[in-house]
């Protein structure tokens, strides 16, 4: 079967601490401005916030043809029908993923600093691979640093979508993606702005 072709791109990632319509509203401004995925991360525990949140995401998401992937939950990716979901080092398997999102999601797995973990994912049937933090993130201050020679080496290695994330920036993001990146995976430098089409546009005009 014919597995999901991914657009090239920013790949936008909510803020946990955006909340109710201003959430929707901020991510509909993100795909104004040129974001080819959207990714839903809330780490709070009201499952209820949380389905409301993702299935309005996912009525905007539909209407303007843009995949909503969900982060590191599989049920609610279900739930909400989401394009597909995102998964970490402690959450399910691929495989998993698969078996309950059929053949046409999206499964995203972040590989931090690791091209073996690329690799592994590829062959497991992953849709993209994620490396980072680039660069020092307000999202994820501690979190692996990557670096341009790994991104150089898993494009050579791999044959699915890479994205780059942490700290990412328009002015320091065309080298990520002269390096082989296939979307800029942005929280802040986005949602953050005070005019979000326009960083937004900043990000995707790298791609131009």
């Amino acid at each position: 079967m014919t597995r999901p072709v991914l657009p090239r791109g920013l790949y936008a990632v909510t803020d946990s601490e955006l909340s109710g319509t201003t959430l929707v509203q901020y991510v509909a401004h993100a795909i104004q401005g040129g974001a080819v995925m959207i990714q839903y991360r809330d780490k709070s525990t009201d499952a209820g916030q949380r389905l409301w949140q993702a299935n309005d995401l996912q009525m905007l998401c539909q209407s303007l043809r843009v995949p909503l992937i969900i982060n590191d939950d599989i049920e609610l990716a279900v739930q909400c029908r989401a394009a597909g979901v995102h998964l970490g080092k402690d959450d399910a398997t691929i495989e998993q993923a698969r078996a309950l999102l059929g053949e046409q999601a999206i499964i995203g797995v972040s590989c931090y600093a690791s091209l073996t973990l690329a690799l592994a994912a590829q062959a497991a049937g992953a849709d993209y691979v994620a490396f980072g933090s680039f660069f020092a993130s307000p999202t994820k201050p501690d979190a692996v640093r990557a670096d341009l020679e790994l991104l150089r080496a898993a494009r050579a290695a791999l044959s699915i979508p890479i994205a780059a994330i942490g700290g990412i920036t328009p002015d320091n993001g065309r080298a990520l993606v002269d390096a082989g990146a296939d979307l800029l995976a942005v929280v802040s430098g986005v949602f953050s702005a005070a005019d979000i089409s326009a960083a937004a546009r900043g990000y995707a005009v790298l791609f131009d």
